[in-house]
């Protein structure tokens, strides 16, 4: 398999992709490491995923590089991801004790009724490409953390991220076989849902986190997707700082070259403010720095993957095409690797593309509309439902708005955020499950109930 650069469309590495007979073997080889693992005390499991943290922070740098050089993103957000990465380990190993060990319920006279939180067993996590330390570290860590051994199938366009990452947890203390990385594209990851895991976790777009479900479904056994999102952002008329708004929102829809499913994907702004929020939102954007990743300042790289490209610009000419304006970017550039211009399109309406399939990538639409009714009316007329962001100077009004919006995370005065404390779902479209926050570590887990009398 050939791992290509994206900003100069060259092979970086050719890796051997695993095979039917290595997947197998890879699975034996964990079923057999798990049940020691599981036996390793849970403070014993946790430091070593604090020693993982720490080798992250020793060879930043390095890991920086290998990630830039095949997703394409600027050097200092790779930086930013690594840290990030970072400081959701340190929650779920502080709070690993916390939601983990036994639980006694009941204690009265003779009576004591206890939870026992027991690992699922093997576990398959089937991760993206976008971010790849971060949708990792939501899935591995709280795997290891909480007893399994963990088949990690890194996505194609992250491999050489993936095995760095599996070098360092063997590093930081993880058994050999407690831990492993399944190499390869879609061949291999039918070759996983195969397999008897004993839970699948699944970071992705919708139409393939749907396959797998209806796939491994018959195993009743836990399966939770992180799927991708449509997701809104309304602008009410009583904000105060137009100017700052536009720049934090135009960060939240284009930050990682909008290639997050948490990116703000559609805009929404109350007609009083309207006119001043484009020409500040448009502003920002023209102002950002497009180049090598590598180089400082750059703000947009590359798009990660080459089909990209054509998507979005397919989404600009469908919105020209029913009523829109594009006030800046549109096409792809021109020259080496897979670029595409930040692209602001208004006058946008739910007959276009951009403001109803994922658009994944440096473009946005915005709409204007007359009030909160309205706002909420077009923010609900999606499949999806991961995100919302309404920004006003009224929590109780925000509150309100995002009150009726059926999404796994709401925001007010900030969006495209990420806490470990709290959990990350989606609904509908976009997946369902929950990983971070008390919930995801005990995702991991299968309770049992202790009913003991004296």
């Amino acid at each position: 398999m050939k791992i290509v650069n994206p900003a100069t469309e060259e092979v970086i590495q050719e890796v051997r992709e695993d095979s039917l007979e290595s997947v197998n073997q890879k699975f034996k080889l964990l079923q057999a490491a798990q049940v020691d693992w599981q036996h390793v005390a849970l403070p014993k499991r946790i430091e070593i995923l604090r020693t993982f943290s720490d080798l992250l922070e020793k060879n930043i740098e390095s890991l920086a590089s290998v990630l830039t050089s095949e997703v394409g993103k600027p050097l200092q957000q790779s930086r930013n991801e690594i840290n990030g990465a970072r400081a959701r380990i340190k929650w779920l190993a502080d709070n690993a004790s916390k939601y983990l060990s036994d639980e006694v319920m009941t204690q009265e006279g003779n009576l004591t009724e206890r939870i026992s939180y027991e690992p699922l067993g093997v576990v398959c996590n089937i991760s993206a490409w976008n971010y790849p330390y971060l949708v990792g570290v939501n899935v591995f860590v709280p795997a290891l953390l909480a007893g399994n051994a963990v088949m990690y199938k890194p996505s194609e366009y992250s491999t050489l991220t993936g095995l760095e990452i599996e070098k360092l947890l063997k590093q930081a203390g993880v058994p050999e076989n407690a831990f492993h990385t399944a190499i390869g594209a879609r061949v291999v990851g039918e070759l996983l849902l195969e397999l008897p895991f004993n839970g699948y976790f699944f970071t992705g777009s919708y139409k393939t986190g749907k396959y797998i479900y209806e796939k491994v479904a018959p195993k009743m056994v836990p399966c939770q997707l992180e799927l991708g999102g449509k997701d809104p952002l309304y602008v009410a008329d009583d904000i105060v700082d137009v100017k700052a708004v536009a720049a934090g929102t135009a960060d939240g829809a284009f930050y990682n070259n909008g290639q997050s499913c948490c990116a703000v994907e559609r805009i929404y702004v109350h007609e009083k403010v309207y006119d001043e929020y484009v020409s500040e939102f448009v502003k920002e954007v023209k102002s950002w720095k497009v180049g090598q990743p590598t180089e400082a300042g750059v703000y947009i790289g590359p798009l990660s993957r080459k089909e990209q490209v054509s998507f979005l610009e397919s989404q600009a000419n469908d919105a020209l095409k029913k009523g829109g304006t594009v006030l800046t970017g549109g096409k792809r550039m021109a020259g080496t690797g897979y670029y595409f211009e930040p692209t602001v399109i208004t006058n946008a309406n739910h007959r276009m593309s951009v403001m109803r399939e994922e658009s994944f990538g440096p473009i946005i639409g915005i709409t204007k509309v007359k009030n909160d009714e309205e706002a909420v009316q077009l923010m609900t007329n999606t499949e999806y439902g991961l995100t919302a962001s309404v920004y006003s100077a009224n929590q109780s009004r925000a509150e309100k708005i995002l009150s009726q919006i059926n999404s796994g995370t709401g925001y007010w005065n900030c969006c495209d955020r990420v806490s470990a404390a709290l959990p990350w779902s989606g609904r509908n479209h976009s997946g369902f499950g929950a990983t971070l926050s008390h919930a995801g570590l005990r995702a991991f887990t299968k309770p049992k109930a202790y009913h003991f009398k004296s």
